[in-house]
């Protein structure tokens, strides 16, 4: 392989790798990077971490301070309500379009990552909250399942950063809301079986708006 293919081959990972522990709080809103540090643990040079937090800061994950160095983004209250406003417009949207357009393939897909979301939503009901990373990603997964078939590559992408985004709230207040979330997932495949769009996003917007208000509830987002 050559040296500069093996190269981005290493600053990709270290990119998913730092990016995912900012989403799932592994680093800590508001913690301070210590690039030294950092660098030689993801195993990469400090000039090629420095070139993966500034493009983490153009994604709103981590905050640039000049001189300073940098540290991951905050969080806050108004931050999470418009990201789950943003996270609403957009999944509604890509909805309706998928709803309409989804064929029996998609069908299967959207099928097929609900049934995963359950056996994780079972775990995390039994207390076994070492399964909360799996929980969320297969979350994620059902979410872009119904919108997969929307027609719109530029649409999925931006729903897909909001909800990284919008799930990083999640994992920071740990917000598993037991039965009520699973039923509302529940509701949503059956809207997505029977292509009833409208009643979908009035069920999101109930799982969003709880969602949001779960995790104020546990009072580590101010």
């Amino acid at each position: 392989m050559p040296a500069s293919r093996k190269t981005i081959s290493v600053g990709g990972r270290t990119y998913e790798r730092v990016r995912a522990d900012i989403i799932f709080g592994r680093l800590s809103p508001g913690r301070r990077l210590r690039l030294d540090a950092l660098a030689k643990d993801c195993g990469v040079s400090v000039s090629t971490l420095r070139e993966i937090l500034n493009r983490l800061t153009s994604e709103g994950f981590v905050v640039a301070e000049g001189q300073k160095g940098f540290r991951v983004a905050p969080v806050s209250v108004a931050n999470m309500k418009e990201i789950a406003a943003l996270r609403l417009l957009l999944e509604c949207d890509a909805i309706e379009k998928s709803f309409a357009a989804g064929d029996v393939e998609w069908e299967a897909r959207v099928v097929a990552a609900h049934h995963k979301l359950v056996r994780f939503e079972e775990r995390m009901a039994r207390g076994e909250r070492d399964a909360s990373e799996s929980w969320k990603r297969y979350d994620w997964q059902f979410h872009q399942a119904l919108i997969s078939a929307c027609g719109s590559k530029v649409l999925i992408d931006a729903h897909a950063a909001v909800f990284d985004k919008y799930l990083r709230y999640q994992m920071t207040a740990l917000s598993y809301r037991g039965r009520i979330a699973e039923d509302e997932h529940r509701a949503m495949l059956e809207c997505a079986l029977r292509r009833d769009a409208a009643a979908a996003c009035d069920t999101l917007r109930r799982h969003v708006e709880g969602g949001m208000a779960h995790a104020l509830a546990t009072g580590t987002i101010r």
